[in-house]
């Protein structure tokens, strides 16, 4: 998927809405769990019910690696039925892999060829050959982490190094990868106050936000400091939709909770590109 064809979704949806999916076992539905696959059954229930109002899904990968073939099956399943029933949603591969070239070669191999993500996150801590491989395929998105809604953020990414802080060196190194139009970046909404800072080096670039709703992240201020032209932003969205419920209609209030935050991005939207 081209980066205009995402625009062009979230202009018609009047949404910037990435849906997280971060099936566990533990908060489905209990129903659920006598089902053959059950991560697949919830997952094709929530899409189903929130793709009206989504532009982009998100799976966390660990929640499917957790359970061994029978989770990499259901990930591969979800994916497979997002891409065959709303072909324009963008889907993202919440992996955080990053590795040496030939390494995240094969990663990219997997995610982008054998599963058709448009998008992966990727760690950049091993800097130009761990990320360029992701970078050679065509119409695909890497998202490098470049501040994270984590409390442990603190630890390395805002520590100064000659001057500058450690996130804003990702961002303008990232900037002279070959393919770098093909770069997102995550920064979590719990880090608002940084999105001036950002948007001067990255002007132009998607930044995957997710931290909004569960962990505190103010929807407003990262539209305030965030958004672009373009929107420039997927803001994620997991337990506050998916585990809305364990009643039988969750599919339903999960629904009901997306298109809360999709009149919200509307207005937003709205407000600031007007």
């Amino acid at each position: 998927m081209t980066t205009q064809d995402l625009i062009a979704q979230i202009h018609k949806k009047k949404s910037f809405l990435c849906v997280g999916l971060d099936t566990d076992l533990d908060k489905i539905p209990t129903y659920l769990l006598t089902e053959e696959d059950p991560i697949f059954a919830f997952n094709k229930a929530i899409v189903d019910a929130t793709h009206k109002y989504a532009v982009a899904y998100k799976p966390n990968v660990a929640f499917y690696e957790a359970h061994g073939r029978k989770g990499w099956k259901a990930l591969d399943k979800t994916i497979d039925y997002i891409k065959t029933n709303y072909p324009e949603i963008f889907t993202i591969a919440d992996a955080k892999r990053g590795d040496i070239g030939n390494t995240s070669r094969m990663y990219a191999i997997a995610f982008f060829h054998e599963m058709a993500f448009d998008s992966i996150t990727v760690a950049p801590y091993m800097g130009r050959d761990s990320v360029e491989p992701f970078l050679e395929f065509r119409d695909k998105h890497t998202i490098l982490l470049a501040l994270t809604s984590n409390t442990g953020a603190f630890d390395f990414q805002t520590t100064k190094c000659d001057g500058q802080e450690l996130y804003k060196k990702v961002l303008e190194t990232s900037k002279t990868y070959k393919n770098s139009k093909h770069l997102m970046y995550v920064v979590g909404a719990t880090k608002a106050e940084f999105l001036l800072e950002i948007r001067k080096i990255v002007p132009d670039s998607f930044l995957l936000v997710p931290g909004v709703g569960a962990q505190g992240g103010s929807l407003e201020e990262v539209c305030k400091y965030g958004m672009n032209k373009d929107v420039g932003l997927l803001v994620n969205s997991s337990r506050a939709i998916i585990y809305a419920s364990q009643t039988s209609n969750f599919a339903e209030i999960a629904a009901a909770k997306a298109e809360v935050m999709q009149r919200e991005m509307a207005a937003q939207m709205a407000a600031i590109l007007s």
